[in-house]
């Protein structure tokens, strides 16, 4: 019997959690550990699913500090001077950049019609259509199509695409390689690149708005970059890149699912709080042992929880 806790716990993830492709551990500033598996190296980025949800808060966080968006209470409509809003449809005039940040805009459709969305040739106009409707504002209601509207906000209020305002604000100062666009055509495009082995870039729709609801691609040891940004209170290398006053709101309650707390686009799970995506990726924050555990993943419907492994097998041998 192997007594190693750490090649036990490798063996563990090759066994039960076999689309895990790579983790990263920080703690007290440092990356403390990193593993690799499936063939993957550090080199190689993920498809970080809605992951890429959190990043585009940082992001929000940022246009915030930069005077782009005067507040997260103003109108999703102010962005969208072009919009034309449908006959009799009276609740998206009230929707605010907040509820889309904690799900609570209401949409006028049961389940998400992603397909409708990804093969239209404007996204977020086709999203700004579902939204509203009879629905009351201030429930919760998930959406990953939603999200798409806040890089529709950051487009318009910054000037810049996503990717570019990201790159100049966020990957750069952080070291982060910058994605690439990816176009996705159709069907086909849309499940390879959830499926394919090795993805790059950030999907981006035919008028040029990255996802926000997904889409995104990031190696481990960038997603604790950024869990690391943070911890720190949005410091990085001595520069303050995001306020801290935006993380501590970001991170505090606003919603709630069942059990579960939500900030604006980051979940809360006790006194931690994590970036959560399909297949199990993971931004794991814990302030009390100032630690980020990221785990980048293999799409895999109903993947086994990470946070159960993250708190059972990795916290005990790392803190």
């Amino acid at each position: 019997m192997n007594n190693n806790p750490i090649s036990n716990f490798e063996g563990l993830i090759k066994k039960e959690y076999s689309n895990i492709a790579g983790i990263a551990i920080r703690k007290d500033e440092s990356l403390i550990y990193e593993k690799y598996f499936d063939g993957y190296t550090k080199d190689d980025v993920l498809h970080i699913a809605s992951v890429t949800k959190s990043i585009i808060s940082v992001l929000i966080g940022i246009a915030i500090d930069k005077g782009y968006i005067k507040n997260i209470e103003q109108k999703v409509l102010e962005f969208f001077p072009d919009y034309t809003v449908k006959r009799g449809e009276k609740t998206i005039q009230n929707v605010t950049i907040k509820n889309l940040m904690t799900m609570t805009a209401p949409y006028k459709y049961k389940s998400e019609p992603y397909t409708k969305i990804y093969t239209s040739d404007d996204w977020v106009k086709a999203t700004l259509d579902l939204l509203g409707g009879k629905g009351g504002i201030g429930e919760f209601k998930y959406s990953t199509v939603g999200t798409h509207i806040l890089s529709g906000v950051l487009t318009n209020a910054t000037g810049q695409s996503v990717i570019d305002f990201a790159t100049e604000s966020l990957f750069k100062p952080l070291e982060i390689k910058a994605p690439n666009n990816v176009f996705i055509q159709n069907k086909e495009d849309y499940f390879a690149f959830l499926k394919d082995k090795y993805v790059t870039g950030w999907v981006v729709d035919p008028k040029g708005v990255n996802a926000a609801g997904w889409g995104l691609t990031l190696t481990p040891q960038d997603m604790a970059k950024i869990g690391q940004l943070y911890l720190s209170g949005g410091l990085w290398n001595g520069n303050q890149i995001l306020s801290s006053k935006w993380i501590e709101e970001s991170t505090k309650e606003k919603s709630r699912w069942g059990e579960l707390s939500y900030g604006y686009l980051w979940w809360i799970v006790d006194d931690c709080y994590a970036a959560l995506g399909d297949g199990g990726n993971v931004i794991f924050i814990s302030p009390k042992k100032k630690m980020i555990v990221t785990i980048a993943s293999r799409f895999k419907p109903r993947a086994k929880d990470r946070i159960e492994l993250i708190r059972k097998h990795i916290m005990p041998i790392f803190e």
